[in-house]
């Protein structure tokens, strides 16, 4: 009798599905300490942060909107959206998606996980989409918690937009959540390139310096002269456009020009680092980044989309210039003045008058009338003139004008004193702050509005 032998039935492995890997990688990314304290972080400071600042005597008057922080609780989730674009954003996403695969370099774990879950593409998918959760919780915080804090400090009032007219409360609201929807899309880019410095670089700190570099090289670039097409194929762009939602009409266009330059590089620096990840060796324990060719599969990708979204918008709009030009300035101002002063004459009690009947008109000059009568600085000086019903009398008043390279401005008033020279205004039920003081504005930097 002969025996035979049957083959054993192959042993079937089955790979761990997503929704399982990204809850595991979830529990692993809150369970960290650090990220725990950030996450307390942004859901109590900014309310502790705005309530504080709303009740000091002192206002962040250089910060966009905070020298409204006394009047509504609107005001406190603006400037607290100027801060986190230029520092906490960065930081944030470093923590969060810049270390999220190095850990695992670190721990020289990557062997266990990948016996766990046997798909590196399923590994990058879950990572990913932990990363992303745990990154739009700590901005869902940094948002509730701002509002929290100026609406149990200040209150739900109106809030004066960057033209001066006034947006009601549920306006505001809704410009304010605009807005900080508007910062997902450069905070999206951010966290990219978090993930793919922590896939090319290995072991080494420089992938969580990623984003907080990148952050900073585009805000330094915000500040220099350069022409409108370069500053908007910057995504760091997006922390500074959505100042157009808070005037009458919207300036959109820089906006839609600079959410949809973030959301491409947020595409861009993910599937690289997807294709770096997916073909990793993984056998090899001395692995500690791909060192020299992060440039040429990393960077260059990255600066060749620069150059193309510097072209594309500079075929697309007339923007190869600074924007900021003489008539621009002489329209913003004269529009921002007259809204500002129909609120002064509320607050003195006078007969009510529109901005038809005002007729406000500005003329501006740089540096006296030297040179080009445009761009960015501090040497604007500008003379607004305005028309009352029934005076024959024309009403006259200075302002100096500092413009950045933005289009934002800070005006200041240089007398007369009853109209524009002295931070307050004397009413019938006391001293009362002069909105004709100080004032922000924002030059349209590309001609996409009316007008009239």
């Amino acid at each position: 009798m002969t025996a035979t032998t049957v083959p054993a039935p192959p042993i079937v492995t089955r790979r761990i599905p997503v929704p399982r890997s990204y809850r595991f990688e979830l529990v692993k990314l809150v369970s960290q300490w650090r990220i725990r304290l950030l996450v307390l972080a942004c859901w109590i400071g900014p309310a502790l942060f705005v309530a504080g600042v709303s009740r000091q005597s002192t206002l962040p008057t250089d910060t966009l909107f905070g020298r409204w922080m006394h009047a509504t609780a609107w005001a406190g989730p603006l400037v607290m959206l100027g801060f986190a674009g230029t520092w906490a954003l960065p930081l944030l996403t470093s923590v969060v998606a810049g270390d999220v695969f190095a850990s695992e370099d670190r721990l020289g774990t990557w062997r266990h996980l990948l016996v766990a879950v046997r798909s590196p593409r399923r590994i990058f998918v879950a990572k990913s989409l932990a990363s992303l959760t745990v990154v739009l919780l700590l901005v869902a915080g940094l948002v509730c918690s701002s509002v929290a804090g100026g609406l149990l400090a200040v209150g739900n009032h109106p809030l004066v937009g960057l033209d001066g007219h006034l947006l009601a409360p549920g306006d505001a609201a809704r410009m304010v959540l605009l807005a900080w929807v508007c910062a997902l899309a450069p905070t999206l880019a951010l966290a990219a390139i978090g993930l793919l410095g922590s896939v090319a670089l290995g072991r080494s700190p420089m992938g969580l310096l990623l984003p907080p570099l990148v952050a900073l090289a585009m805000s330094v670039a915000q500040m220099l002269p350069l022409p409108v097409a370069v500053r908007l194929a910057l995504p760091g762009y997006a922390f500074i456009s959505w100042n157009g939602l808070f005037t009458s009409p919207t300036q959109l266009g820089p906006l839609l020009i600079a959410v949809a330059v973030s959301l491409v590089w947020a595409v861009l620096a993910t599937a690289l680092a997807y294709a770096l990840f997916v073909r990793r060796d993984f056998t090899n324990l001395a692995y500690d980044g791909i060192g020299r060719r992060a440039i040429t599969l990393g960077l260059l990708p990255l600066a060749g989309l620069t150059a193309l979204t510097v072209g594309a918008v500079a075929v697309a709009t007339p923007s190869t210039g600074s924007g900021i030009e003489q008539d621009k300035v002489q329209r913003s101002l004269a529009t921002a003045f007259a809204h500002l002063y129909r609120l002064q004459t509320s607050e003195l009690h006078r007969p009510a008058v529109t901005e038809a009947q005002l007729r406000a008109r500005a003329a501006c000059t740089k540096s006296d009338g030297q040179g080009t009568q445009e761009g960015a600085g501090n040497d604007w000086r500008c003379v607004v003139s305005w028309h009352l019903p029934g005076v024959t009398v024309t009403g006259t008043a200075v302002y100096q004008l500092d413009i950045g390279s933005d289009g934002r401005f800070v005006a200041d008033g240089d007398g007369p004193k009853e109209v524009n020279g002295y931070f307050l205004v004397r009413t019938s039920t006391g001293d009362a702050p002069n909105p004709l003081w100080q004032f922000d504005g924002n030059v349209e930097l590309l001609d996409t509005t009316s007008k009239g």
